[in-house]
């Protein structure tokens, strides 16, 4: 479901809420804006836009990156295993694939990897590699993530969703701008289209709407342009004559003739077309 203004005025009432809940894009707008100078924006912005889960998220590293050509590969994730943080593979095979970034998204990724290096050379600690961090530059467990995304949309007045749901967010944000559902479900590493399918069913029947619509627009526009349709060609008005510039010529009327300095050119010409409309051969 999608936090509507009813929605969001029930759950003040009750404190009710759906178990999975995403935000407009007008909310998810404001809160990218309103936490830019957080430490966590980048990763926010790249799971509200692209749809990483935050174990991938939180496992990115510089390497897996190529900002110049906007690509992201998600080739592992991190967990918590027995009060570690450990390295593992993604959640599934299907998860292990490539991300296309936006140019946005991109430069947000280069702005955040400037703040992280003038950090590391601050605190005076080598970069562990990894795109988030802690601030001794070590990769982050992906719980962090989760609190501080809580923390920040609670203290900005959104209603509340879980990281999770940012992740569903970007998906449905996508399907609505009419992205192609293969396509999404490629981006988010899903194992089938069906499975996007099912999940966002919620999403589906509005846009199929829309689909309908826009067809029944097709129909109809290609109904008036038609043979036999009542619909009316409009002629192009003719250029203005520059020589009845402020005069207005009565209909029927003739253009009058050019006035000016005959030439031998001109006298021929009219020699001629006199010859024509007589039948008489003139000598000139």
């Amino acid at each position: 479901m999608v936090w509507t203004e009813d929605l969001i005025a029930h759950w003040k009432t009750t404190g009710e809420r759906p178990p999975v809940v995403v935000w407009t894009a007008t909310q998810t707008a404001t809160f990218l804006a309103a936490i830019t100078e957080d430490r966590m924006y980048a990763a926010f912005h790249l799971i509200a836009l692209r749809g990483l889960r935050r174990g991938e998220a939180a496992g990115l590293r510089w390497c897996d990156l190529d900002l110049e050509r906007g690509l992201c590969f998600i080739t592992h994730q991190v967990q918590r295993r027995d009060g570690e943080v450990v390295q593992g593979p993604p959640k599934t095979p299907t998860s292990v694939r490539t991300v296309a970034l936006d140019r946005t998204t991109a430069r947000v990724l280069k702005a955040h990897r400037k703040r992280q290096e003038a950090e590391c050379r601050a605190c005076n600690v080598v970069p562990s590699g990894f795109v988030f961090t802690r601030v001794d530059g070590q990769p982050l467990a992906p719980e962090y993530l989760y609190r501080r995304f809580v923390k920040l949309a609670a203290e900005h007045g959104l209603p509340p969703i879980r990281l999770h749901d940012l992740r569903h967010g970007a998906a449905s944000l996508a399907l609505q701008a009419g992205v192609d559902l293969k396509v999404v479900s490629d981006q988010l590493g899903h194992s089938s289209i069906v499975l996007t399918a099912d999940t966002y069913v919620s999403v589906l029947p509005e846009l199929a709407m829309d689909a309908a619509e826009a067809t029944a627009r097709l129909v109809a526009e290609a109904g008036q342009r038609a043979p036999g349709s009542k619909h009316v060609t409009r002629r192009k008005p003719s250029p203005p004559d520059p020589t009845m510039h402020g005069k207005r010529r009565r209909r029927g009327s003739r253009r009058p003739a050019p006035t000016g300095p005959s030439t031998p050119l001109k006298t021929a010409a009219r020699s001629k077309i006199g010859s024509l409309a007589t039948g008489k051969e003139v000598t000139v």
